[in-house]
């Protein structure tokens, strides 16, 4: 069923932080952290309303209209009972979810008691004893079903483990849980030097400030909040197992690999070959930026590089190491107002086809941070928003005029806009998701790089210094830093603890023991000094604790990312995928479209190889970088390597 998640942006191409959207991009499309349990989010009932975008037109709704036979309509009568009365259950939480977002009053307990109320309603209709006994009966007899039936009732199951009714109060537990943790997690107060400070402030001095001393108080004043993630975390731990395993599931990690019709083994397996196949370039990567910061900032030669010498407080993205002259997009945006970047972004998808976006979406979206002076806090977490399944969609962004906001509105615009064309008469409700998580960030991503791209930037009237005067080889370094890098952390880090904290229930003991090891063994990174089990530097990203065990989603879009574009730039532009200029290209917006209309309404495998002419592959991804790896390799000759192998 659709999910409404609070943030998934994967981090900002380009950028980087939890201020900004310090992942590859996030969307929040169905209810949310209390409710992640929800398959593709779900719900609502004016299913035939039709968009007037051409490259998302659909030519009627047929789902409801193909039922054959009595089983067949008994079936969709239950359909449809469920969607309408679900539909009013998820709107009333989408709201109290977004409110809890985006006006956070310390200790006004309001917000976190209404969600919860909400979602304890949600969850006892979607969990339901009856409704899991009715999906299951079907199922049992699925060959007498259509295909889009089936596909639904299994959306109908899938929701239901997360908050399943034979075990109420565990359920009702695991909701309380997930609203503390959100509330302790966005209502937290960073502190530097005495006094308080935003995420944005944190990220921007760790991109920017030299003074090593200042480099480490900066980088332990982002880790303090965790502590204090610690207990709640604990608890989410036991209460996300214990639920999914009341329907049979091993573990919450499992459940969750299992929206992608994989093992968690099949999918660690997958996982671990992108690493190996980008493990070489990461190796030039690591060993280039080991030299580059040691003589930057005055130290020996480390064999790991300690956290605080990089720019984001995970080291899941080192883009702002690199300067590109010739190529000032900070320079080009500062006179821009916030407003622009967002309507720029827009201007861009119009140009390939799509329409405008809704009027709900500026009359109710969160889209600047919250005012100095303000009595109130607000997620600073870039996410989009379909709070409806069907037109009311928005962001939740604290948009800036600078290189990591103009990269995250085209991203975050990208989940909009995906939004929208999945919402059509051909696509039930239940069915309203990407064909699979990955679907929905790596077409935001893609439209991230797109507008990231030299030819793109001129073409909009950005003018970034010498313009042609950039070294490719500088903006290919800098995309590397950002893309490759993530690979590791993603794939790596992120991935097995999760994995380990689900499925082997991981001991609280020991967490930030193992953080470290495997952010040593992935990334090559250590903290700048022992960190005992009084921290939990773990619970300081946000996704482990609001947004559990679905990180490799990341990693698999920027796959997916590179694969599309690699096709988009070869087989319809005929331009070097280094290179293009989407702007305008109503044939590539033609592309996306049938990509994104059908939602997750077919096999998300089948349909890659149908549009790319093959399945999930990293060759795109290595292609793009090979003339950077030949680059790197002579830059890092006579040099000593300390990453090992996989």
């Amino acid at each position: 069923m659709p999910r409404r998640r609070v943030a998934k942006k994967a981090e900002p191409v380009l950028g980087g932080g939890e201020g900004t959207c310090d992942e590859p991009a996030m969307h929040r499309s169905g209810f949310s952290v209390t409710l992640c349990a929800m398959k593709p989010k779900i719900i609502l009932l004016c299913l035939a309303a039709s968009l007037s975008v051409p490259a998302c037109s659909s030519d009627g709704g047929r789902w409801a209209n193909d039922v054959e036979s009595p089983f067949q309509n008994e079936a969709q009568a239950f359909l449809d009972r469920y969607t309408a009365t679900f539909q009013e259950l998820y709107y009333e939480s989408g709201e109290a979810e977004w409110q809890a977002n985006t006006h956070i009053v310390e200790g006004d307990s309001k917000n976190s008691e209404r969600v919860q109320a909400a979602n304890e309603v949600l969850a006892a209709f979607t969990g339901s004893v009856e409704n899991i006994e009715k999906a299951r009966a079907f199922l049992g007899r699925a060959s007498e079903l259509t295909v889009l039936q089936k596909m639904q009732l299994d959306a109908v199951l899938y929701a239901a483990a997360g908050n399943p009714q034979t075990v109420p109060q565990m359920v009702k537990d695991k909701i309380a849980a997930d609203a503390a943790q959100t509330e302790a997690l966005y209502g937290y107060s960073y502190l530097l030097d005495g006094e308080e400070v935003s995420t944005n402030d944190i990220d921007e001095r760790l991109r920017s400030d030299t003074d090593m001393a200042a480099r480490l108080a900066v980088w332990e004043a982002s880790k303090n909040i965790g502590p204090t993630l610690r207990d709640g975390l604990k608890d989410l731990q036991r209460l996300r197992n214990a639920t999914v395993r009341a329907l049979g599931y091993d573990d919450y990690f499992a459940y969750k690999v299992s929206d992608y019709g994989m093992s968690t083994e099949e999918m660690l397996t997958q996982l671990d070959k992108i690493n190996r196949e980008l493990r070489p370039l990461f190796r030039e990567l690591h060993t280039w930026v080991r030299y580059e910061l040691a003589e930057r900032y005055g130290q020996d030669v480390p064999a790991l590089i300690p956290a605080h010498w990089l720019p984001n407080r995970w080291g899941q993205d080192w883009g702002a190491l690199v300067e590109v002259k010739g190529f000032d997009l900070d320079g080009a945006l500062r006179e821009s107002s916030p407003e622009w970047l967002i309507e720029q972004a827009e201007r861009f998808y119009v140009s390939l086809g799509l329409e405008k976006m809704p009027t709900v979406f500026w009359d109710k979206s969160s889209l600047y941070p919250a005012p100095k002076n303000a009595s109130w806090k607000k997620n600073n977490h870039a996410s989009a928003w379909h709070m409806d399944l069907e037109r009311d969609v928005r962001s939740l962004m604290s948009v800036v005029p600078n290189t990591e906001w103009y990269e995250t509105t085209h991203h975050e615009l990208g989940h909009i806009y995906y939004y929208l064309c999945y919402t059509n008469p051909d696509v039930p409700p239940l069915l309203r998701e990407g064909a699979n998580r990955a679907y929905h960030e790596a077409i935001g991503s893609l439209m991230g790089l797109a507008a990231m791209q030299p030819r793109f930037v001129e073409a909009v009237g950005l003018s970034t210094g010498e313009g042609s005067g950039a070294d490719p080889m500088q903006l290919l370094l800098k995309e590397a830093l950002n893309y490759v890098v993530f690979i590791p952390w993603s794939t790596g880090t992120m991935t097995y603890f999760e994995k380990e904290l689900y499925a082997d229930e991981l001991p609280s003991e020991v967490w930030n023991e193992r953080w470290w090891e495997l952010a040593a063994r992935f990334q090559g990174i250590a903290p700048p000094s022992e960190r005992g089990e009084e921290w939990c530097d773990a619970a300081t990203k946000t996704h482990i604790n609001n947004d559990p065990a679905e990180y490799y989603d990341y990693a698999l879009s920027f796959v997916l990312l590179f694969q599309l574009h690699d096709h988009i730039a070869r087989e319809i532009l005929g331009e070097d995928p280094r290179d293009t200029n989407y702007y305008g290209r109503k044939e590539v917006g033609e592309f996306l479209g049938g990509i994104m209309r059908p939602g997750a309404s077919v096999d998300w495998q089948q349909m890659l190889i149908e549009k790319t002419g093959s399945d999930l592959t990293a060759r795109p991804m290595v292609d793009y970088f090979q003339p950077l790896f030949e680059w790197l390799k002579e830059e890092n000759r006579g040099r000593k390597y300390t990453l090992g192998a996989l």
